[in-house]
């Protein structure tokens, strides 16, 4: 399969805040030119104290989530205990590293909070791992940063992340022609892993 026959997802946001992460992508997924579909989920639920996003083919992306979660849950099973947050993403790690020479053609944000606090990492299909404040992948994502550079600080918590990680999508909505139709916020915090309802985020988006 060609690239241009690929399913690929485009913009995906993660923050780091004083109280946990928060997650945000836009939902079109583009085959070349065409809008393939208008509802993809790049928001994923790994465990309930741990998110990821995808960026990239979307069958990769669904298959390594499938296979991250697998790997947490029996993680949890055999010690009895959840995974840090950092294992979590050197799991990941060692997994796209091991398919290096068939790579998954994702980019993905893989975070949430455990026993030392919130953490946030961002992973290359080879296997690179780097932990970050903020991070923006896919197409729109150049877009994304110019606002998170203005709006983001180290003291921000997940209710004030939720706003700047809404407008960081909707300004590559507007510029990037790979990001649309609708945004999916997600936090986690000590509470656990949330999907915020499509209403609170087009409240917000009407600040």
């Amino acid at each position: 399969m060609n690239d241009e026959n690929r399913l690929k997802g485009t913009t995906t946001v993660g923050l780091k805040c004083s109280d946990g992460v928060v997650f945000a992508t836009e939902r079109r997924a583009t085959m070349g030119n065409l809008i393939a579909h208008k509802v993809a989920d790049k928001i994923f639920k790994i465990d309930d104290h741990i998110g990821a996003t995808i960026a990239g083919g979307v069958g990769d992306a669904q298959s390594l989530m499938k296979y991250i979660s697998a790997e947490v849950t029996l993680y949890r099973l055999r010690n009895g205990e959840r995974i840090s947050v950092e294992s979590a993403a050197t799991l990941t790690a060692n997994i796209l590293h091991s398919s290096r020479f068939y790579p998954f053609y994702v980019q993905t944000l893989l975070g949430g909070v455990d026993d030392n606090g919130p953490a946030l990492f961002s992973l290359d299909p080879t296997g690179g791992v780097i932990g970050d404040k903020m991070i923006s992948t896919g197409s729109g994502s150049p877009i994304a940063y110019g606002v998170l550079e203005d709006r983001y600080h180290d003291d921000i918590d997940t209710e004030e992340g939720i706003d700047v990680a809404i407008r960081a999508i909707q300004s590559a909505m507007q510029r990037d022609a790979f990001s649309g139709n609708g945004i999916l916020v997600a936090t986690v915090t000590e509470e656990g892993f949330k999907m915020l309802p499509e209403e609170e985020v087009e409240r917000r988006l009407r600040k």
